[in-house]
């Protein structure tokens, strides 16, 4: 039995207006006087243009150019063989506004303590990005969800949960409380612990100091982490006869001090991300643009209540478990597996086939099973 129930809003139709024609009155005629017009020389007939050849998307743009495994996108070669970094992002009031999240090519959400969510975010192009953050501590379930990106983690502690998984061997991290100065900073604007940075090049820095390989370890990593469609053929969802238009997502019931939300744009074809923390939209104080993203999964997961200061534990790895799929403002129901640390988690339809994710950025959410959402069309 599927463990959460989804709230469908319907919208009434309206009555039918009649209008009635009345009679109109028949024209006036009037004669008119005949003008002979003067010869005019031929007007010379200009070529028609040629119409627009349409994009292919199949073909990169330029020679060396290669599909991103995160975001299906065409980039140079060297982005797309760069390993990515996962960086925890506090997300209560206190830490907004963030800076560069809108660079993020996935972005996680889940419950910590408190009622309060926090955000993991992938970046591949990371290396020259400046302020990147806030940055605050991590959970270990969020660092089995690194494992799948084969990321490096950048994070400022955390409880003493974490130790078993940051204490093994093959885990690669950068800790903002044990790095040296210079890795991270602080600034003035806003008061600890919500004031911590990184700059890329910093980052680089000590990762090579570390030894920590700059591309993904051919062993942990599957290339084939997300199937994708190029921008020339889309998946509208349409071919799910089951499939419901959605233009809001509403996460407030899941996320309840947060009040995350979801709304469609259908000229950009896009969700954009708003939260009750943030005032409405969700915009990065580094460039003033609001989050947006291409494809949404809601993902409900196993949970557990740990202790008396509420800290949680989620069930990573695990296999038949539900969740929701929106893009190009339609969204299925989807079932997620995951079946190993390194091993990427996997969405399929309702009949057992993987779901094809629209090029562009990824929203993850995970909600713990129980919990409600709700979406309207």
């Amino acid at each position: 039995m599927k463990k959460f129930r989804v709230i469908f809003f319907l919208l009434a139709l309206s009555s039918l207006l009649l209008f009635g024609c009345g009679e109109e009155e028949a024209p006036e005629v009037r004669e008119e006087a005949v003008v002979e017009e003067a010869p005019t020389e031929p007007v010379e007939e200009l070529p028609e243009e040629a119409p627009e050849e349409a994009v292919n998307d199949d073909l990169p743009p330029e020679e060396g150019m290669v599909r991103h495994p995160l975001t299906n996108e065409w980039v140079y070669e060297e982005l797309a063989s760069q390993r990515p970094v996962a960086v925890m992002i506090p997300n209560d009031k206190s830490a907004l506004p963030h800076y560069n999240l809108s660079n993020a090519d996935i972005l996680y959400e889940c419950l910590v303590e408190g009622g309060i969510t926090r955000l993991m975010a992938i970046f591949s192009d990371w290396t020259s990005l400046e302020r990147v953050g806030n940055i605050r501590s991590a959970r270990d379930y969020y660092i089995y969800w690194a494992f799948e990106w084969d990321a490096i983690l950048l994070h400022a502690g955390g409880p003493y949960y974490i130790d078993e998984v940051i204490g093994r061997k093959d885990t690669q991290n950068i800790n903002a409380l044990t790095a040296p100065n210079g890795v991270y900073y602080r600034t003035t604007d806003r008061s600890a612990p919500q004031n911590m940075y990184f700059d890329g090049v910093d980052i680089l820095k000590e990762a090579n100091r570390l030894n920590y390989p700059l591309s993904p370890r051919s062993d942990k990593i599957d290339p084939l982490h997300f199937q994708f469609t190029g921008s020339a053929s889309p998946n509208t969802l349409e071919q799910y006869a089951n499939s419901a238009v959605v233009k809001k997502i509403d996460l407030g019931n899941a996320y309840p001090t947060t009040g995350t939300w979801f709304e469609y744009d259908p000229e950009e074809e896009v969700y954009y991300r708003y939260q009750d923390s943030s005032g409405g939209a969700h915009v990065d104080a580094a460039n003033d643009k609001q989050l947006a993203f291409d494809n949404v999964l809601i993902q409900f997961t196993y949970h557990e209540v740990r202790d008396d200061k509420g800290y949680l534990a989620f069930q990573c790895i695990d296999s038949t478990r539900d969740g929701w799929f929106f893009t190009k403002g339609r969204g299925i129901h989807v079932n997620w597996t995951k079946t190993s640390d390194y091993g990427p988690t996997k969405y399929y339809d309702d009949e057992g086939n993987e779901i094809t994710l629209n090029t562009g950025k990824t929203m993850i959410c995970i909600v713990q099973d129980g919990a409600t959402f709700t979406y309207e069309n």
